[in-house]
């Protein structure tokens, strides 16, 4: 399971305390949440972190170069 944290566009970084404050969306694989964080972008919202409960952190550099990439 992976948690999909997003944020009004130009938000920074999230510390570990307002995680529980974001809005997040609960996805299956990273398959899906990458593609849910390319429709986040797409709605104007910035994805801040994903989170899988195997240990996966992705910061919101690593997410724009993952997004980069499945549209090239």
């Amino acid at each position: 399971m992976y948690r999909v944290y997003s944020a009004p566009a130009g938000a920074d970084d999230i510390s570990p305390l307002e995680r529980d404050r974001l809005l997040h969306r609960d996805v299956h694989d990273m398959d899906e949440a990458i593609g849910w964080a390319a429709h986040m972008s797409r709605t104007g919202h910035a994805v801040l972190l994903i989170e899988g409960d195997d240990g996966t952190t992705l910061g919101a550099g690593e997410i724009a170069s993952a997004l980069r990439q499945r549209m090239s």
